[in-house]
């Protein structure tokens, strides 16, 4: 008599009668098998990482399109001598802008049947030499449904092997010449290199603020089909404000007006910012109107931070209480027994006895901007994929990434953070945070709505982890008091001792791994460099905004990580979308090796690896139940 089966065993078969549904036969079982174990030899996909795109998205879209300059490697790769400097930069431009390249071949009356067979022809050899690192059905996936059946059959012509592969590769190009679909094809092909020129998508945090098109760069990533983000401390403020905080609506609203970018606001977003500027206009009739609407939004979200402050003792953010030590009597500033010269002592609204309180019109006005902030379906759109492929850290391939920093004592320990009286450090610090970060989603937690603002401003925000000093900047004279105190990770990270001490933190190989952030903007032309801490740390904000470029001296970094290891391209001027399409400009990069691997690394050694591994016992197990009798095959 057989022994009752336990409950894991229950579990089990019940398990693998699920995956009989998908699998049905051995020879099913048999083919899956054969197709999961070759591909875990593969070279491991390529891994792009990008980090503060701040809203600019000219400079982004160029990027995206060339893949960071890959395409063109690979197109000089391909073609060395045998075709000009100037063939392959017009080459690499209908790569980049096939729709806008192949128009303007038209509008030039160049748009010959030999061209469009003889770019054809080209964009095969480069996706020919770029698909051979993926499996032949993973391929097949990345190619537009509508020519997968042509361009699969393209690609497994050889036309140098044979005169019948010859003729055949050439009726098949002549035929898409003849019915008219050239063009289309051109474009699924140059969506195909991309696609291939790039396996896996990082963006390390901040879309928004000081850029003005950052609704156009979550357009889109969102049509990406394999990303994945940490949130900056720009985003989240961003994200608490379309959840309802009245507070993240103020910063996000002052942000735009500070750096001139309104239009986000009114055109991607359609939220009106006309009653604040006639309420602005009123007040302050002596500024312009940009500026009187900056300072009257800042004067509300001062107070409205008053408030959350006081609300929120866990968020140590009791020294950000300036409104109250403001001296509206003798117009100056009074903080730890000094006097501080005010650069404006006209404070209209507010009460000096009750600093922190909203006047009516500023309540109508903001209960105004909360409607259009969480009633705006584009912006609740693209937050919610903020929510869905992002977070506060992420563990991939045996790198950790994340935006800000983990909050470090002097010594370099793991500082200790206390909310509601529980205490928290290290990982299972950020762990909370984005938990935390996420009841806010649905707007009815005003602790967690409140935490955005924490998230985006606090001293021990693993976000932001500095103490911004914005009413000083706006207010006061001395610039002494401009200077903003920074977590000593942002110092630490320098030491190699301490990443080690942080990837262990989270599991990861400190010997093999690499922490990835941005954040903090590195100054390459003051000497200052992106990898830290022998290869251990890499800081990838090199300024992407524009409004950086003068303090960076570059336009931005890309991080690449592929089958042989890492190194980062330092992007010095972008052409932008007229001048690529005009002269053929391209991006200019100077690349650094920061790692080289003596072998490649495979599928199999990935996180994806693991997955396969798992899927490959999965069956393994199901064969066997096959074979033993306990489950039956279909015939």
């Amino acid at each position: 008599m057989k022994a009752p089966m336990t409950s894991l065993q229950k579990q089990k078969h019940r398990y693998l009668r699920l995956l009989a549904e998908k699998y049905p036969t051995k020879e099913s079982v048999y083919s899956n098998l054969i197709h999961l174990q070759a591909s875990l030899s593969l070279p491991k996909g390529v891994e792009h990482f990008l980090s503060d795109l701040h809203g600019e998205y000219e400079l982004f879209y160029h990027i995206f399109n060339n893949c960071s300059g890959v395409i063109k490697e690979k197109v000089d790769y391909v073609f060395g001598a045998r075709l000009t400097d100037d063939e392959k930069a017009e080459f690499c431009t209908l790569i980049y802008y096939p729709k806008e390249k192949i128009q303007q071949i038209i509008d030039e009356r160049n748009n010959t049947p030999e061209w469009y067979r003889e770019n054809l022809a080209r964009l095969l050899e480069v996706t020919k030499l770029m698909s051979y690192k993926y499996p032949l059905a993973k391929v097949r996936s990345f190619i537009p449904q509508s020519y997968r059946t042509v361009i699969t059959e393209l690609l497994n012509t050889h036309p140098e092997a044979d005169h019948a592969q010859f003729i055949y590769h050439k009726r098949l190009l002549n035929m898409i010449v003849q019915v008219d679909g050239a063009s289309d094809f051109i474009i699924a092909l140059t969506m195909l290199i991309k696609r291939l020129a790039v396996d896996h998508m990082h963006i390390v945090g901040d879309f928004f603020d000081r850029g003005n098109r950052p609704d156009a760069i979550m357009d889109m990533v969102m049509n990406y089909p394999s990303i994945d983000i940490q949130w900056g401390n720009h985003d989240v403020m961003w994200m608490g404000a379309a959840c309802g905080s009245d507070v993240c609506i103020a910063g996000v609203v002052r942000n735009s007006l500070r750096y001139n970018n309104t239009a986000v606001l009114e055109k991607g977003y359609a939220i009106s910012l006309r009653p604040l500027s006639l309420f602005a206009h009123r007040i302050y009739p002596d500024e312009s109107p940009l500026k009187a609407s900056e300072k009257a939004m800042s004067i509300i979200m001062f107070k409205l931070e008053g408030q959350l402050i006081k609300r929120n003792p866990d968020f140590q953010m009791d020294n950000r209480l300036m409104l109250e030590h403001v001296d509206y009597n003798a117009s100056c500033f009074r903080m730890n027994r000094k006097r501080y010269e005010l650069t404006s002592a006209y404070f209209p609204t507010i009460d000096p006895k009750n600093p922190y309180e909203l006047t009516d019109e500023e309540k109508n006005i903001m209960s105004d901007l909360k409607s259009f902030f969480t009633e705006s379906e584009n912006l609740r759109r693209h937050v919610d994929f903020l929510y869905k492929h992002g977070s506060v850290y992420t563990c991939f391939n045996g790198n950790l990434l994340f935006h800000g920093c983990v909050p470090l004592n002097e010594d370099g320990s793991f500082a200790e953070i206390t909310f509601d009286g529980k205490k928290y450090k290290g990982r299972a610090y950020l762990d909370f945070v984005d938990q935390l970060a996420r009841k806010a989603q649905s707007g009815k937690d005003q602790r967690a709505l409140d935490f955005m603002w924490f998230l985006w401003s606090g001293r021990i925000s693993p976000i932001s982890g500095r103490e911004f000093r914005t009413f000083e900047r706006m207010f006061l004279e001395d610039e002494s008091t401009w200077k903003e105190p920074a977590d000593p990770y942002y110092k630490l990270i320098n030491r190699e001792e301490v990443c080690e001490r942080i990837l262990e933190e989270f599991g990861l190989d400190p010997e093999e791994g690499h922490i990835i952030n941005g954040h903090v903007p590195v100054k390459v032309k003051k000497g200052e460099t992106p990898v830290k801490a022998n290869g251990k740390a890499i800081v990838i904000d090199g300024g992407f905004c524009r409004a950086y470029h003068t303090k960076t001296g570059i336009s931005g970094y890309t991080l690449i990580s592929n089958s042989r290891g890492l190194r980062l391209l330092e992007h010095q001027t972008v052409a932008d979308v007229k001048e690529a399409l005009k002269n053929n400009k391209d991006i200019e990069s100077v690349s650094e090796t920061v790692e080289l691997q003596s072998k490649n690394t495979s599928v199999g050694e990935t996180d994806e690896g693991k997955v396969i591994q798992e899927e490959i016992t999965d069956l393994y197990n199901l064969l066997t139940a096959y074979q033993n009798g306990t489950l039956k095959p279909k015939d």
